[in-house]
């Protein structure tokens, strides 16, 4: 328990900054988003919203995307790039504790955070709709940017995998996975269209953080480019 508070301390270190970064980003697009939404319901009032959400393929909140998945890949990189520039990961990996263990700690520490962030967002989203749509539409929006969310851990798993990978034969080989499954989560953006194939995705997600643990190991046994 003592070993875990202490990995997590560091991995709080490493990345507080870089997570108010991303943080006050995705607020201020979040609060650009709706602001640019409440003047379209001045100018022409709530009734253009909710056509727009029944009668055509948008969920009004487009702007955010990518955020998700470019704030997976940037917590990723702040987590490991210094473990490897500085050479530090040989050391970690030293420790007197389980390697998959250690490694499953700074992993869930990711994934918690990007999530904390990741519904901070979604309620917000619809703090904002509730205002001037019926819950129904919120809903509707909440699931549409669900895979979003997805799309966040998938490119925090991958990201970490292409960092902690030792040689350049299977850094192609995630990198090519990594844009197969991210840009499945990308190929439509009509509102709910991935509803029934989300459980798939979700374990395509969760698989690939194998990827993290294959990868170190070959870094211990010492195959490296």
């Amino acid at each position: 328990m003592l070993m875990n508070k202490m990995i997590l301390y560091k991995e709080w270190l490493k990345t507080r900054w870089i997570l108010l970064g991303i943080a006050l980003v995705t607020a201020a697009l979040t609060a650009y988003c709706f602001l640019n939404l409440t003047k379209v319901v001045q100018i022409r009032g709530a009734e253009l919203l909710w056509e727009t959400l029944v009668n055509k393929e948008t969920v009004l909140t487009e702007i955010l995307r990518y955020v998700p998945a470019i704030a997976g890949a940037i917590l990723a990189l702040s987590q490991w790039i210094p473990e490897i520039q500085r050479k530090r990961l040989k050391l970690t990996l030293h420790l007197p504790y389980s390697q998959n263990g250690m490694l499953a700690v700074i992993t869930a520490y990711g994934l918690v955070v990007l999530t904390v962030l990741f519904v901070l967002q979604a309620i917000a989203s619809a703090w904002a709709l509730s205002a001037w749509v019926p819950a129904e539409l919120v809903v509707r929006v909440l699931r549409t940017m669900a895979v979003w969310y997805l799309a966040g851990w998938a490119a925090y798993l991958f990201t970490s995998a292409l960092c902690l990978e030792p040689t350049w034969r299977m850094r192609v080989a995630v990198l090519l996975v990594a844009a197969g499954v991210l840009r499945l989560m990308f190929l439509s953006g009509v509102p709910e269209a991935y509803n029934g194939f989300f459980p798939w995705l979700l374990v395509y997600v969760l698989l690939s953080g194998g990827l993290l643990f294959s990868g170190v190991a070959r870094f211990k046994e010492g195959l490296q480019d």
